[in-house]
């Protein structure tokens, strides 16, 4: 079998091309402020601006699930060009969204929503999965360090991307002479041909492969030779307190990750916000690959109290700072990378650990599944910030708010150990 080890490694290169792209979707608070600025060509309300990244969200998390099940039966190169296809499809529609508002700005949002946000969304959804599902089938190894490596690419996608999507809003003068839809186009084109080629060395590796000299542990499905389906993985408890604490935990990343250059330039004007929303993204890209290696040598429960915590501090520390000239936007940025890290964590551990109570085989279709709970928190994060902003003026509230559901996540770690430690006793009394 060991020719097959080399096309382990190009599939990483694969996948972080495809990934770099779709994690663009991070970079829309350039996108917000440039629609929320009064004194421009639009001045939409906060809460109308977090709708096509909330929709996008959803549609993304959504998508996931039909394609973690089409990608399990016709592998992941298909599937994710035709993630690429939508994606770009996506944000060229977008394009059009000066010409078809024509000034309005509700009509405009919902072209967003259905545009950017559905399609795109989507788009988003088909290709995710792909390269996480053929990683954990060639990495059987190193599960939580390999996902990690794998999305680190999503979460620096807005460092890539946020730097070209402001080179492209000052090109074009947007918000000024509402010229918004060009850096659509633009992007949509490069995003289309960029995942389209890396999806075509996606692949899977031959049925039952494993690295020489590798044993699966008895402590995974994997290693008792058991392969869960998502009907199935359902009815166990484990799936909704990890379902729970998705929800909980993204929802404050996304909410951060969705604000955090508006939240900063209300604290401090003075904001550098390429640099703000650059060095969060690089965070939030680094907190997938370390806290997916601490997971494979410290178990995943143990990682996820550990990372919970660290993110339920950051939540109430952007909350005592987030009144105007409370600190400088430098203080905001470590903060909120500190939140980018952890939340970044989430998509290397929650795969992992799905692949390790219900089987890697199957991990496209049960991850699909277990990812609703992103969709959720995108519109959770979404709707919490927009709401408490737009009738309190501060982000105060929004960050105390999920502050407490960061607590309430770490929580359930403790639970969940206790459930993971009464199956193990119980299955090996059985054996």
């Amino acid at each position: 079998m060991s020719e097959y080890v080399g096309n382990r490694y190009l599939v990483i290169v694969g996948a972080i091309i495809v990934q770099l792209c779709l994690g663009s979707i991070y970079a829309w608070s350039f996108f917000q402020t440039a629609l929320r600025e009064s004194s421009g060509a639009y001045g939409w309300l906060s809460l109308w601006t977090q709708l096509p990244f909330a929709a996008g969200l959803a549609s993304f998390a959504l998508f996931m699930i039909f394609a973690g099940r089409w990608q399990d039966n016709v592998g992941p190169r298909k599937v994710a060009t035709f993630g690429g296809a939508l994606l770009g499809l996506g944000y060229i529609l977008a394009w059009l969204v000066d010409i078809v508002a024509a000034g309005d700005a509700l009509i405009g949002t919902i072209w967003l929503i259905i545009t950017y946000g559905i399609i795109g969304g989507a788009g988003i959804g088909f290709a995710y999965v792909c390269p996480i599902a053929a990683l954990v089938k060639w990495f059987p190894d190193k599960k939580g360090a390999i996902t990690g490596i794998a999305v680190a690419g999503f979460g620096g996608g807005a460092l890539a991307f946020g730097y070209v999507e402001q080179f492209l809003l000052d090109l074009y003068n947007v918000p000024s002479v509402g010229q918004i839809g060009m850096p659509f186009l633009i992007l949509g084109v490069t995003y289309l041909i960029l995942v389209v080629l890396g999806s075509q060395v996606l692949t899977n590796p031959p049925e039952g492969w494993l690295p020489p000299g590798y044993t699966p542990p008895v402590t995974t499905a994997d290693g008792k030779g058991i392969e869960i389906m998502p009907g199935e993985m359902i009815r166990d408890r484990r799936f909704w307190l990890l379902w729970i604490m998705f929800v909980f935990a993204a929802t404050a990343g996304l909410m951060t990750l969705g604000n955090v250059k508006t939240a900063s330039i209300l604290i401090d004007p003075l904001t550098n916000a390429v640099i703000l929303v650059g060095i969060m993204s690089l965070l939030n890209a680094a907190g997938r690959i370390v806290w997916g290696a601490v997971s494979d040598k410290l178990g995943r429960e143990n990682t996820m109290g550990m990372m919970f915590l660290v993110l339920a501090l950051a939540m109430f520390a952007f909350a005592a700072v987030s009144t105007p000239g409370a600190v400088s936007w430098y203080a905001v940025m470590g903060i909120a990378s500190l939140i980018g890290f952890c939340f970044g964590g989430n998509f290397a551990l929650f795969p992992s650990a799905t692949a390790d109570f219900w089987g890697s085989k199957n991990v496209g279709k049960n991850y699909g599944v277990m990812f609703t709970a992103y969709g959720i928190a995108g519109i959770l994060g979404g709707l919490v910030a927009g709401s408490f902003v737009d009738f309190t003026g501060s982000y105060f509230l929004a960050f105390v708010t999920t502050g407490v559901l960061a607590i309430v996540a770490l929580v359930l770690v403790l639970v969940l150990k206790t459930v993971v430690k009464k199956n193990l006793i119980s299955t090996t009394a059985v054996e």
